[in-house]
């Protein structure tokens, strides 16, 4: 495991406010989620898992400072260390970290794939699919209304594909629900350590993964058939 020293630095309270808010999210999905966090030069990269969604979640945030972090720690200690105004961060002790921190999509490797919509036409794939889940839920009879029938349907939808993609909308409904798929602003921080600052999402595939990429950050997932050989074991 890397460490660094105990304090990062944020670029600037817009960006503490945000990792803040995507951090908030992930606690309101799971009380006792963990993230990975990794940085090496000017970013500071936050992986989650919410659950039930079946995909990680990357949030990036600029450092005003350069830091070389290798850790995983506690999603509700970290967001209690975001001090917003001074846009400093106390990194919390490590936790053990859950099965999916030692195992992150690649560092490089990702091309654009064609066909993803607008997030408009995403916003709504996602708000027609809750809508579905609603009516179909309704209809079961009063025998058949269970966890394990309302799974099955919650299945049957979220692993539909968006439109011509290979993208499982239960990656979008993530993206939605982590704010990752609202408006752009005028200015908003890159999603990524490295590369020129998106302005739309956009599908990108490496290996065996896919990723949904937005300007205010990325859900990626496995690709159905993907090859072992696409994963990216990486120390924890």
């Amino acid at each position: 495991m890397t460490v660094t020293a105990p304090v990062v630095l944020l670029a600037d309270s817009g960006e503490a406010a945000d990792l803040a808010a995507f951090l908030g999210r992930l606690v309101h999905y799971d009380r006792a989620a963990a993230v990975r966090l990794q940085a090496g030069g000017g970013a500071l990269a936050v992986f989650g898992r919410p659950p039930s969604f079946e995909v990680l979640a990357i949030r990036t945030a600029r450092l005003a400072e350069a830091a070389i972090l290798d850790r995983t720690v506690s999603a509700g200690e970290l967001l209690e260390a975001v001090e917003e105004t001074s846009g400093t961060v106390q990194i919390p002790g490590a936790v053990t970290g859950p099965p999916w921190a030692g195992v992150l999509p690649p560092r490089g490797g990702w091309r654009e794939l064609p066909g993803l919509p607008g997030s408009d036409a995403m916003r709504g794939a996602v708000g027609a699919a809750v809508a579905e889940f609603r009516a179909r839920d309704e209809a079961l009879p009063a025998e058949r209304r269970n966890r394990a029938e309302r799974d099955r349907i919650g299945r049957e939808i979220w692993s539909r594909t968006l439109g011509g993609t290979e993208l499982p909308l239960r990656a979008v409904h993530a993206a939605q629900a982590l704010g990752f798929l609202r408006p752009v602003r005028a200015t908003v921080p890159a999603p990524d350590a490295a590369g020129p600052q998106p302005q739309a999402p956009a599908l990108l595939a490496a290996g065996g993964w896919l990723r949904l990429r937005t300007p205010y950050g990325s859900v990626a997932t496995r690709r159905p058939g993907g090859a072992l050989g696409a994963l990216q074991v990486r120390p924890l």
